[in-house]
């Protein structure tokens, strides 16, 4: 191996990037699920950031993008209980990277095999001041998140 070539490249999927930005925040914790859909059917819902997207996660009424620059986004997201967030992130073919001053959330998917795709979710609210998420309900909010699109997947396919 000569320099030029060193070191050598490391190839992440979308999934395993997601773990590797997670790994960065205290309190993250990922869930994962592989889902019988094609990843051409499951990866334009998650990255539909202000359609889709907003009905798969549990506490948002709504994402509305304001701005796109290549992969940078900007967004405003509501609560169901009105409170309002301005995100900025990051929006990649099979990932998507977006944080608040107060909230921060991740998908990704991957094909994983003839009409599989893993896809995983992270998400919480972060500390003030810290890299971290509150880790209360992370999980369960991760297992909605992936459920409903599981659902929204097989209601696509049965009308």
């Amino acid at each position: 191996m000569t320099t030029a070539n060193w070191p050598p490249a490391a190839g992440l999927d979308p999934v395993r990037r997601l773990y590797a930005l997670a790994a960065g925040v205290p309190g993250a914790t990922i869930t994962e699920r592989e889902i019988e859909a094609d990843y051409a059917e499951i990866w334009p819902l998650l990255a539909d950031l202000d359609g889709e997207l907003a009905r798969l996660v549990p506490d948002m009424r709504g994402l509305r993008v304001t701005r796109i620059d290549g992969d940078r986004v900007e967004a405003v997201a509501q609560s169901r209980l009105g409170m309002r967030a301005r995100f900025d992130g990051v929006l990649h073919p099979g990932w998507v990277w977006l944080q608040s001053r107060f909230i921060l959330m991740g998908l990704a998917a991957t094909p994983c095999g003839e009409g599989r795709t893993r896809v995983a979710f992270t998400g919480g609210i972060r500390i003030p001041g810290r890299a971290a998420l509150i880790p209360l309900g992370v999980g369960r909010a991760g297992r909605r998140v992936l459920r409903r699109l599981e659902r929204r997947v097989g209601a696509g396919r049965a009308a």
